[in-house]
């Protein structure tokens, strides 16, 4: 659990408000790729973007993150109850504050799946397995996990967790693009990318990503 007073966190919805949002621009050109940080002001840092949001943090507080929603991308207020459903459980963060544009978050420090098999780095079955239970815990908790892929999934101190649970009361096929991920990582990366101890370009990875899309739509 992290331990933070209400004036730790009013000190850091004041940075937000007056030093972040309005020197911060953030554009979504394409609602199928991650949104574009064109300024970010100083001290604030990138951690990386999704297709509604970017999330950035403080050096003053470490132990959590920023969500800002991009101008016009919707689903904040369905994040806000996606973790009020949620609760507390290892393989998801926790939301510690909300007020529209931006969600203050729980840091999880890891690397993301999509990053793992960029660099080499080896992602143990364990991951698959945690973010099996997880989902299973976030549908007995009344939601719908959906969109769950390389890029919101993180390999934290050998576990799994999901990063990104925006879109977990959307309807449809809810673990789809899950299943597909668990079948590449047993059918290709296992017996094939770890085998060679290939490190794919992103140039492929992306390739590999608009295809995927292209297929689904």
């Amino acid at each position: 659990m992290i331990s933070l007073t209400s004036s730790m966190i009013q000190s850091l919805v004041n940075d937000i408000k007056y030093n972040l949002l309005p020197n911060l621009n953030v554009v979504s050109i394409n609602p199928h790729d991650p949104v574009v940080i064109y300024t970010l002001p100083s001290p604030w840092k990138l951690i990386g973007t999704g297709n509604y949001a970017a999330v950035l943090s403080h050096p003053r507080f470490p132990d959590l993150v920023v969500k800002i929603y991009a101008p016009g991308r919707p689903g904040i207020e369905e994040e806000i109850e996606v973790y009020r459903h949620l609760g507390e459980h290892p393989a998801f963060s926790q939301c510690l504050y909300a007020e529209a544009p931006f969600l203050i978050l729980k840091r999880i420090n890891g690397i993301t799946l999509y990053d793992c098999v960029h660099t080499g780095i080896l992602i143990p079955e364990q991951v698959i397995l945690d973010v099996d239970d997880a989902l299973q815990y976030a549908k007995k908790r009344g939601l719908r996990p959906h969109d769950v892929h390389g890029r919101n999934v993180m390999l934290a101190h050998g576990r799994g967790v999901v990063v990104d649970v925006s879109d977990f009361l959307h309807h449809g096929s809810s673990k789809k693009i899950w299943n597909d991920l668990r079948w590449a990582y047993y059918a290709i990366y296992q017996p094939i990318i770890v085998r060679y101890s290939w490190c794919i370009p992103y140039s492929v990875l992306n390739f590999v990503r608009k295809c995927y899309q292209w297929l689904r739509r």
